[in-house]
This record gives C-alpha cells, sequence and structure tokens, in this order.
C-alpha cells in the first residue's frame, strides 16, 4: 500500500512504524473473512482493512472524527486477522499506534475517559481490586445483571502450595486479577510442576503486565509497568530461573511483546528482549516435558476455548488439546474455534453489546459437543464466559491437579 505521511504523522514516535505496517498490507480483504466485528456488523470500517484504511487517512493528514475512533474502538485487537493475513501484516501494533494518536486528535467524552481511567485504577492494582471483589460477591444476588456477570458466582480457594526445593526453578507472574477471580489457578500449576520436578518461584516486587494501561491507550504507564517487571525478575533470572511462566495468555502475549516496545530503550532494550524470550506460557512447559509422573485419574469430556491471545498471538493453537489428550482426557469438537469469546481484555465492559453476542456465540459452539465442563487458558475468558452461567468455565490446569492420582 502506497502511503506519504504527513508532516505531523512523521512526529509521531512509531511513525516509521506505522508507515511500514501500512506498506506491507496488500487490500487483499482475506481478513475480513474472521473478523468477529465484520462479520457481526457487516460494515467494511469494522474489519480490518477498513480499518487500516481509516489509519492511513490520518496519517496522510486526513479529517478523523469520532466515528473513526468508534470504529477502531470496536476492534477487539484478537489478532484473527494476523493468522489470516497472507502477507503478514502486525496489524496490532498499527492498532496501538493509530489509537493513541487519533485519540490525542479527537479526544474523548468525560463519560467514556472516566470508565477508563477506572480501568485502569482498578484492574491493575490488587490492593484495589480484591476488596472490591469481595465486597461484589457478597452483594451478588441483589446486584444488576451487568455487574453480575463480571464476579463469579463462587472463586475456588487456592490449595497449598508444595514447599520442595528442585534444581530447576521457574517464575510465575501472579497477575492482577486472577488472584481474586480464580486463587487456585497458580497453585494448581505449582503442584503440577512439583511432580515434574520444577519449582515455581515468585518475584514479589512484579505486578500487572502493562497490558491494560497499553491497550487503553497510555502507553507510557503500561511500559513503565514493563520495566518494574523486569527489575523484579532480573535478579532471579541470573540466579538461574529458566522460564517466566503465564497462566493467563493475555498477559503472556503482552510480556512476549516487550522486546519490541522496549527496542529503543537504551536502558532496558536488551533486558527486555532477554524476558520475551524466557516468556512463556504454560502450555509449552508441559508440552516439552515428560508427563508419565502425572498419573491422571478422569473420565471428564472437555471442550477447550482457545483464547485469541494464545492462538493468534503467541501461535500456541492446538498445544493446550495435545497435552490435554496425551494425558488422558476426551476433548469435544468446537465449530468457528478461530472466533473471539468477546472478553478481549476491558472490551466487555467498553463494548457490552458486542461482547455479549460475541460470548453467546462462543458458548453455543463450545455447549455443542454436550462438555462436562468447558475448559480455557486466560482468566479474561474465563470470568467472561461463567458470566452467562451456563457451562462452568475452567482454567485446564486446574482440572490436570483435580485428576492426579
Amino acid at each position: 500500500m502506497q502511503t506519504n505521511l504527513s508532516e505531523d504523522a512523521k512526529k509521531l514516535p512509531r511513525a516509521q512504524e506505522a508507515e511500514d505496517i501500512l506498506r506491507s498490507c496488500v487490500h487483499c480483504g482475506f481478513c475480513t473473512a474472521t473478523c468477529p466485528t465484520y462479520q457481526l456488523l457487516g460494515d467494511e470500517l469494522d474489519g480490518p482493512r477498513g480499518r487500516i484504511y481509516l489509519m492511513k487517512s490520518f496519517f496522510e493528514g486526513g479529517e478523523v472524527t469520532r466515528e473513526t475512533q468508534a470504529h477502531l474502538d470496536r476492534c477487539l485487537t484478537c489478532r484473527n486477522c494476523e493468522t489470516t493475513c497472507p502477507s503478514g501484516v502486525n496489524y496490532h501494533a498499527l492498532l496501538d499506534i493509530g489509537r493513541a494518536a487519533i485519540e490525542d486528535k479527537v479526544g474523548r467524552p468525560f463519560s467514556e475517559k472516566l470508565v477508563r481511567s477506572a480501568l485502569r485504577k482498578v484492574i491493575p492494582n490488587p490492593q484495589i481490586f480484591d476488596p472490591l471483589m469481595k465486597t461484589g460477591q457478597l452483594f451478588r444476588p441483589i446486584l444488576p445483571t451487568s455487574l453480575k456477570q463480571k464476579i463469579p458466582a463462587r472463586s475456588i480457594k487456592a490449595k497449598p502450595r508444595p514447599d520442595n526445593q528442585h534444581v530447576r526453578k521457574m517464575l510465575i507472574l501472579e497477575g492482577c486479577v486472577q488472584p481474586s477471580l480464580s486463587p487456585n489457578t497458580n497453585a494448581a500449576t505449582a503442584r503440577v510442576l512439583d511432580k515434574l520436578g520444577i519449582q515455581v518461584i515468585t518475584a514479589k516486587e512484579a505486578g500487572c503486565c502493562g497490558a491494560v494501561d497499553y491497550h487503553l491507550n497510555a502507553h507510557e504507564a503500561g511500559l513503565v509497568r514493563a520495566r518494574q517487571n523486569i527489575d523484579a525478575w532480573w535478579p532471579m533470572i541470573e540466579s538461574g530461573a529458566e522460564a517466566i511462566i503465564q497462566t493467563a495468555s493475555g498477559c503472556g502475549a503482552f510480556v512476549k511483546d516487550y522486546g519490541h516496545l522496549l527496542k529503543d530503550d537504551p536502558v532496558y532494550a536488551d533486558k527486555a528482549n532477554k524476558i520475551s524470550t524466557l516468556n512463556k506460557d504454560l502450555v509449552e512447559i508441559l508440552a516439552n516435558e515428560d508427563l508419565a509422573p502425572l498419573s491422571l485419574n478422569s473420565h471428564q469430556k472437555l471442550a477447550f476455548h482457545c483464547p485469541c491471545t494464545l492462538q493468534h498471538a503467541l501461535k500456541l493453537n492446538g498445544a493446550v488439546e495435545g497435552v490435554l489428550r496425551r494425558l488422558g482426557f476426551t476433548l469435544t469438537a468446537v465449530p468457528d474455534a478461530h472466533l473471539c469469546c468477546g472478553s478481549a481484555g476491558t472490551y466487555s465492559v467498553t463494548q457490552p453489546e458486542l461482547s455479549i453476542q460475541l460470548r453467546d456465540n462462543k458458548l453455543n459452539a463450545l455447549e455443542s459437543g454436550k462438555p462436562d465442563m468447558i475448559v480455557t487458558a486466560n482468566i479474561g475468558c474465563q470470568t467472561h464466559l461463567n458470566g452467562a452461567g451456563r457451562t462452568e468455565v475452567r482454567h485446564w490446569i486446574e482440572i490436570v491437579e483435580d485428576a492426579l492420582s
């Protein structure tokens, strides 16, 4: 795609990157076939190709309006289009650049600013999120449906973590909301890996991965969190930690990008690249281990929901299913498994109507094989799908741990 950036656009921090991405698009439109919002709305501007045209116009000095912003806001950033694209267009990076620049240009109504500010204040901060969640669970029966769907009816308490010492050690990112929404997920991870001779360790100073801030256009705030995590992890990496395990694929996808996002930072570039290399989704660890020590006893039939961040961002489609089958679980077929469930970070809050449509479509597909339970690999998807009050959804590692003999 031929581009001619305006003088103003050339001053943007990632102007050259944006131009390179625009030039890689060949207008083929294959992306529209797999775009969830285009399928729902049928509007070219609510598909990747249309959004690219909108951003191209802006970068070339064209007028942008609140309508332009709305089309970009409706994007899930599911990255399905990147999996489909034959030209390798790095769409999500272009969207990050374009959204932030257009927001600087057109602003937002006070109500939207308030919601986004609240999301950035609450979600990344467990000391705020946890008491709010516990209060919500207490009053859940009388809450309106829109709030009730965000609060789990029950949380499975964390089992004790093993205190065995092993030569092999791996860091784990505890996460922002997962300890409150699904407190047993990381405990189950530690218990399973202990059976395989791997000790899970935590850097207490590590916090939010930065995705919430970054994807709500507060780029520098997101990068500050990334640098803080690098500082927290670095001493343990120097001491021999062989990986940084992610049990939420959304966090894993963002940490995987640290190396790219901080490549021009003279202090953090090399460390960030190392972090990205060590960053592993949990399934990457188990897929490469001898699973014989995990003697399982389960006859459950599972439907696996593969989060967009796992299949499109981390390119691990089929990996969890492969591990579960190796362990003896029966998996049902899931039609249109490539489509987003509508969670998409904070999307279920900022775009509730579209999000619910996508959720219900996804649950219909997941339940079509009549599974005993649905399992997934991302806390956002888990909470969002559970909000419908239909088939129970849990993290897949908890089901593995439950089945240990």
